[in-house]
């Protein structure tokens, strides 16, 4: 777990993307630093990596390092690795607990790396590895990417042939400092830059086998980045989990605010880890270099794992430990980190997730409030309202000034069981259906109950698609009163009707936590209204969307090990499912509605009729 923190803004080289351009003249005192080193420690962080700016230049960099080691945290540094080709320094570090090392390297030779730093860098910041490689460090290369190297990359992965241990990086440049200021002169197209960086992986894959291993890319969309996509890497795949500029009061957790996901990512299965655009890109190139994915599977939920650390504990219900105590606020991420309060205790959690987006878990925390704490025992939660109990704000978070921009403080909802509530809602409406009905998706038949009695005393007739054969063996001994077939909803938009339903039409149609299953639920939806549904139909759905789950770290291990993969391909709200039935059938009338909110379970309910 590391905290980035920033010594000054000083640097022997003079990269023309230089993030820190405007600020080059602004250094921290070395007591700033030695504060930071302190609090660092105190919030539990196992290593502190120093970055600038270049922190090798300064002369308390052996003082810090060793402060470092007698705070019991292992040492990183961010550098451009110029004095780092001193072999002494090297070793001294390393007595000091050096771990890791993220060194900046952006062409294979003189040439072009002296031309993007702008120094006469090339020989020391080269001869760097030399002295770094087969010590066991943590090492890793960052060459960033602009227009003067764009057509040079795989000169850097044959730079990389003699460092095997040694990870290497395509960055796309960020628009920020020298990246903004030289924007035009700079800045290639995106999906330029992802062609050469692809190409540069396949060279690597032919010629360098070695290097290949331990190749990354960054900043670049994933749609971009066809079948590297599990090459993705930022602070997050390194741990980071905090950062400190010069001056700043506290540690912030780590974020991708500089990025966004535009119109054009919505609906896409990579958005959840892909890292979208630079703000400052998309403001002057727009999104139309983008080609989101529309087909592929998304978890609906992730894990919040509990922190091996001892619980805190509180003196009373008044006192919040973010608050009022050693840990304060800033520095916890309010969409990852969790903490818990139960019996005058406060554990704390993390989510590690990368199936999920900042915003995306910054909004399922706060703004939809669907935080469970895990009581099952099995690998997978196949009861919600037997293995989940509620997470919710404690009250005392209601009137605190930090509430808008804190992690929380949490407490679990014992008193009621949201999700039976949110049943009971489809079971009256259920339990009122007479006639033929169709369930799209049937699966386990969660609401059999509502649906059996009318079904055996002939008030209603029932019949179930489901893709999954096996899951229908098992209705079929339970419910001898049901037709089911094998077959998924998005058949019937095939007007070679493989179902063999021909013109058969029904009262109502059922989508009981399947749309979310849905490849494309529109020519679903517009074959339900236009064929099968009768003149004052109805159509039911109900659905799920995402949550996060507080599990203990075995919990977690056994979740994410269990054959239960992803099946969503949306986590559709009841907000979004609107508009997708409006634009498939605007001639249904919503008859009745519920959406999901920090006081409900995360079910949502859909009652439309035809005309």
């Amino acid at each position: 777990m590391k905290a980035l923190l920033k010594v000054g803004y000083r640097c022997n080289d003079h990269c023309s993307f230089c993030h820190t351009l405007e600020v080059r003249h602004i250094d921290g005192s070395a007591a700033e630093v030695d504060a930071k080193i302190h609090r660092a420690a105190a919030l539990g962080h196992s290593m502190v990596v120093l970055s600038g700016g270049e922190p090798t230049m300064r002369p308390e960099l052996l003082h810090w390092a060793r402060l470092v080691a007698a705070q019991g945290l292992d040492l990183g540094l961010v550098t451009n690795g110029r004095m780092l080709a001193y072999p002494q320094l090297v070793d001294q570090l390393i007595e000091q607990r050096l771990r890791y090392v993220y060194l900046s390297l952006h062409g294979g030779s003189a040439k072009i790396h002296n031309l993007m730093v702008r120094s006469d860098a090339f020989e020391q910041t080269y001869g760097a590895l030399a002295n770094l490689s087969g010590r066991g460090l943590d090492l890793h290369v960052n060459c960033v990417v602009t227009r003067h190297n764009v057509e040079h990359l795989c000169a850097v992965v044959d730079a990389l042939r003699p460092y095997p241990d040694a990870s290497l990086k395509f960055s796309m440049v960020e628009p920020k400092g020298g990246g903004s200021r030289l924007f035009d002169h700079l800045m290639p197209p995106v999906a330029h830059v992802a062609a050469r960086v692809r190409e540069a992986f396949a060279y690597a894959a032919e010629r360098a086998p070695s290097v290949a291993a331990r190749l990354r890319h960054g900043a670049i969309p994933l749609c971009l980045m066809s079948g590297l996509e599990d090459r993705f890497d930022d602070l997050k795949t390194h741990a980071y989990r905090t950062m400190i500029e010069v001056g700043e009061p506290d540690f912030y957790p780590v974020d991708d605010h500089n990025k966004l996901h535009p119109p054009a990512c919505d609906g896409c299965a990579l958005r959840g880890p892909c890292p979208g655009l630079y703000r400052g890109y998309h403001e002057v190139f727009g999104e139309r270099e983008l080609q989101p994915r529309r087909a592929g599977l998304r978890a609906n939920s992730y894990n919040y794992t509990l922190d091996p650390a001892p619980p805190l504990t509180v003196a009373d219900d008044a006192h919040c430990p973010l608050r009022d105590g050693p840990l304060g606020v800033t520095p916890w991420d309010r969409g990852r980190d969790l903490f818990i309060r139960h019996r005058g205790k406060v554990a704390r959690y993390r989510a590690g997730t990368r199936d999920f987006n900042d915003a995306e878990l910054v909004a399922i925390k706060h703004q939809h409030g669907q935080l469970y704490v895990d009581v099952g025992r099995g690998p997978a939660s196949d009861d919600f309202a037997r293995d989940l109990v509620k997470l919710a704000r404690a009250p005392l978070c209601a009137a605190c000034p930090h509430h808008d921009r804190c992690t929380g403080l949490y407490e679990p909802q014992l008193d009621h069981n949201l999700f039976r509530d949110a049943d009971a809602l489809v079971r009256d409406h259920l339990a009122q259906l007479r006639g033929d009905v169709i369930d799209l998706g049937c699966g386990q038949a969660p609401y059999a109950d509502a649906l059996a009695p009318h079904a055996r005393a002939g008030r209603l007739t029932y019949l179930g698609l489901d893709p999954d054969p096996r899951q229908l063996a098992l209705l079929r001994r339970r419910w001898p009163w049901a037709e089911l077939k094998v077959g998924a909803a998005e058949q019937l938009a095939d007007p070679r009707d493989p179902l063999g339903l021909h013109d058969r039409r029904f009262d109502h149609a059922l989508m009981l936590r399947s749309w979310n299953h849905l490849r494309d639920p529109l020519p679903v939806l517009k074959a339900i209204f236009s064929e099968r549904l009768r003149p004052g139909g109805t159509l039911t759905v109900v659905d799920n969307t995402a949550f996060g789950l507080a599990r203990a770290a075995a919990q977690a291990r056994r979740a994410e090990a269990s054959p239960a993969g992803h099946e969503h391909f949306r986590n559709d709200s009841a907000a979004d499912a609107a508009r997708t039935i409006t634009a498939a059938a605007p001639a249904l009338s919503l008859v009745s509605s519920s959406d999901i909110a920090p006081a409900t379970a995360n079910q949502w309910l859909l009652i439309y009729r035809a005309p």
